[in-house]
This record gives structure tokens, C-alpha cells and sequence, in this order.
């Protein structure tokens, strides 16, 4: 069964200098926008904080990806930013009570929720909350920085959490291009989010409708 596909442009690779301009850019041909939150302590780099999203004027829904040492410090203020989404890291959140009331909160403040594995972290690594998030975001790079190389590797993961939960939201993030969309589709992806390919693109809406294809 062929699945709908979701594209978000992160805009870690946007000119945010004028990011209102350019998410206005790629709004029309689109499904919502990712903000690659990084403090510069659970990955190497730092990017932007909840401020710059209350600022963003938008219809699309915001999906923020908190790779962050402390995200349950950070969820309410990226809520009020009228985030949509928030996912955190199962690498900064281990313990299962932990987990849990991360998710709980998330939902509360009227978002949906999800967890996301590194390229080196298995599946196995999520068992106690798979069944209670909305979608789980298999990384095909190492986490921290735009345009790096897709690690092919990864795509097993996501065939097996296709496997056994047909309905949950799979996204996966890191070196996504045409190429590479397609074989995360095949696998079973329904979530691509893609920065550089997009936001570097001369057409746009033709990088990602080539996503789609």
C-alpha cells in the first residue's frame, strides 16, 4: 500500500537572516516546516531558540526537533511558540517514566508527540514508549549539521518499525534528496524532511515534488 508522503523543508539550511521570506517561499508546495533545535551540548552545534519561531508567521504546521540535553526543560516554551510537533531524542531521555511524561506533556500543551534514534541506536532502544508516540524519526545522518551523506544503513530500522506498525508517522531526516527519498519511501517512510536539497535548490517546487515521485 502506497502511503502519503509528508515533506518538511528544515530550516536549518534557510537563509534566516529573511526566514519569513523564505518559508513564505516554500509554503504553497509543501506540508509544515521543521526546526532543527540544537544546544550545542547534545550535538555540536547551535542553532535557534523558541523566540525565532514566535516570530514565524505561518499555516503550516511547525514540527520542532529538540536535540537538546534537557528537552523537558524546553517543551513548554517551544509550545507556546505554537509548535505543532515536538520530538525528542531517546538518547537524551532514557528512562521510561521519563519518557512517558515528556510524551504527556507534549500532548497536554496541544501537540503531538515523537522520539527519534540517532544512527547508531536500534529500535530495541524505544520498545517501552513505540506504541505511545505519533511518530518515530529515524536519522540517516549524525545528528548537528546540514548536508551531510545518507547512511543507507539506517533504512533497515525503518522497514522494521514499518513492519510492525503499519499506521505510526515514520520520518526520517538527514541527506535526503531525490535519490534517497526514494529509497526511504520504498522502506517505508512517510515523513521526509530535507534542508539543503530544498532550500539550495534554483526550483524549489521542483526539488520537492522530485521528493514525492
Amino acid at each position: 500500500m502506497s502511503l502519503p508522503i509528508l515533506i518538511l523543508p528544515s530550516i536549518l539550511s534557510a537563509n534566516l537572516a529573511c526566514l519569513q521570506e523564505e518559508v513564505d517561499a516554500v509554503a504553497p508546495f509543501v506540508d509544515g516546516i521543521q526546526a532543527d533545535v540544537m544546544d550545542g551540548h547534545f550535538v555540536k552545534n547551535l542553532t535557534f531558540g523558541a523566540p525565532v519561531l514566535a516570530c514565524l508567521k505561518t499555516t503550516l504546521p511547525v514540527d520542532v526537533h529538540l536535540m537538546v540535553t534537557n528537552p523537558a526543560d524546553r517543551v513548554a516554551e517551544f509550545l507556546a511558540a505554537h509548535a505543532a510537533h515536538i520530538t525528542f531524542h531517546a538518547e537524551a531521555v532514557a528512562g521510561t517514566r521519563e519518557r512517558k511524561e515528556l510524551i504527556a506533556a507534549i500532548r497536554k500543551g496541544g501537540a503531538t508527540a515523537g522520539i527519534a534514534l540517532n544512527p547508531e541506536t536500534p529500535v530495541s532502544a524505544i520498545e517501552d514508549v513505540v506504541g505511545d508516540v505519533d511518530l518515530v524519526l529515524v536519522m540517516s545522518v549524525h545528528p548537528g549539521f546540514s548536508n551531510q551523506a545518507f547512511l543507507p544503513e539506517v533504512l533497515e530500522k525503518v522497514r522494521a518499525l514499518r513492519s510492525r506498525f503499519p499506521a505510526l508517522t515514520i520520518q526520517m531526516d538527514g541527506g535526503i534528496d531525490a535519490m534517497t527519498a526514494k529509497a526511504s519511501r520504498e522502506a517505508g517512510a512517510d515523513s521526509l524532511v530535507s534542508a539543503s536539497f530544498i532550500f539550495t535548490a534554483s526550483d524549489r517546487q521542483a526539488a520537492v515534488s522530485s521528493l514525492r515521485a
